[in-house]
């Protein structure tokens, strides 16, 4: 009696193996996988290579028949596939498919090849394909349309939905798409336009009320920023113009310049800004010309005196020679013509302003401040540093 064939793990076959099969029994696992993989029908992993780093034939042939036949019915079949990346939300890859649909709309149109059985090829009918392709054409616009409003690319789906209202100008779903696509963008009026439309078409479309009830609410809240910042608008308007009437009754001059200083929210105030009459504040900037220091006060009163300021402000803490007290400081402040003029230290604020001989340059007041024993100096320095006229 004859023995039977047992394999390399000690088992004995039921069978003998198919003659085109038979070389892979001398494989590695991992080798009958590698080779697997490179048909289409097993594919885990595209493999587009026959193992010696040229095309896969069978993938290549796999390939070939998405371009085979009619335009409509390649572009049917991306249509399909793009479908179903769509009902799994992967718009990127259904928009692609999309993509190649329209393209193929566009190529040229391919009789279908002969059956084997039927050798005579039936003639297209060109009524019949133009009716078809244009439903897809428009299938497949509307439906890129709705992948490019999911990725929020309001521009190329509102172009989508101008394609397929040009196929069919009733497609309410294109004009939904449109209307979502310019609120997003603002386009309110474009957005209202496409809403009623499509309510025109189609009174009782929910997603349509529900689009025009957003595009109300939109708009009414546009309404109100808008209304908010006229008002603001009016009211600053109307508080710079009481300010300088202030400015004007009481006689101080004020100028500004392209190198106005940052002074936050510093400013030249009225405790109530639409009266004219209320109290007045301003910047002042406290200069030490002997010593390159300053001090800024935000707020000083018209009604002020600067000893008041300088009471709280003496001693200061670089000045170890103890030059600057109340009663052994001149201030000085330059006129409008360029000169000086010595501030007083008992006059309130507003009365020097008021005077008519100093100027407030870019809201800020500036206040020179010496001991007595350095004025004479400082003022002949001055004076030689002023151009002549």
């Amino acid at each position: 009696m004859a023995s039977k064939a047992t394999g390399k793990n000690g088992l004995q076959p039921s069978a003998p193996l198919p003659p085109a099969m038979a070389e892979l029994q001398s494989q590695s696992t991992e080798k009958v996988l590698e080779e697997m993989n490179r048909l289409p029908l097993f594919m885990t992993t595209l493999d587009e290579t026959d193992g010696d780093g040229n095309e896969n034939p069978g993938l290549e042939a796999l390939k070939a028949l998405a371009y085979e036949g009619t335009r409509a019915e390649i572009a049917q079949n991306f249509r399909e596939q793009g479908n179903e990346c769509a009902r799994a939300k992967q718009w990127t890859d259904a928009k692609e498919f999309y993509d190649k649909a329209i393209a193929a709309l566009r190529g040229p149109q391919q009789a279908p090849e002969p059956d084997a059985e039927q050798q005579i090829v039936e003639e297209l009918d060109p009524e019949v394909e133009a009716k078809k392709e244009k439903e897809i054409e428009e299938a497949c616009y509307i439906n890129r349309a709705l992948c490019n409003l999911e990725k929020k690319n309001y521009g190329s789906c509102i172009r989508d939905c101008a394609s397929t209202l040009r196929v069919n100008p009733r497609n309410v779903k294109a004009l939904y798409r449109s209307g979502s696509a310019c609120l997003a963008l603002d386009k309110l009026a474009e957005a209202v336009d496409a809403c009623n439309h499509g309510l025109d078409l189609d009174p009782t479309n929910t997603s349509l009320k529900s689009l025009s009830s957003k595009i109300t609410t939109r708009q009414a809240y546009i309404a109100s920023v808008e209304k908010a910042r006229q008002e603001r608008e009016q009211k600053a308007a109307s508080e710079k113009a009481t300010l300088k009437l202030a400015l004007k009754s009481r006689g101080v001059l004020a100028r500004s310049t392209d190198q106005a200083p940052d002074m936050e929210d510093a400013a030249i105030k009225l405790a109530q800004p639409l009266d004219p009459s209320s109290e007045l504040t301003f910047p002042v900037l406290l200069l030490y010309p002997a010593h390159s220091q300053t001090d800024f006060i935000k707020a000083f009163s018209e009604k002020e005196k600067l000893e008041l300021h300088l009471e709280y402000i003496f001693p200061l803490p670089w000045d170890e020679d103890h030059e600057y007290t109340v009663d052994n400081v001149e201030t000085y402040m330059e006129t409008a013509a360029g000169g000086l003029i010595k501030a007083g230290k008992k006059m309130a604020l507003g009365t020097i302003l008021g005077s008519g001989k100093v100027e407030v340059t870019d809201g800020l007041v500036r206040i020179s401040v010496l001991p007595k024993s350095r004025a004479t100096g400082w003022i002949e320095e001055f004076k030689r540093r002023k151009p002549k006229n």
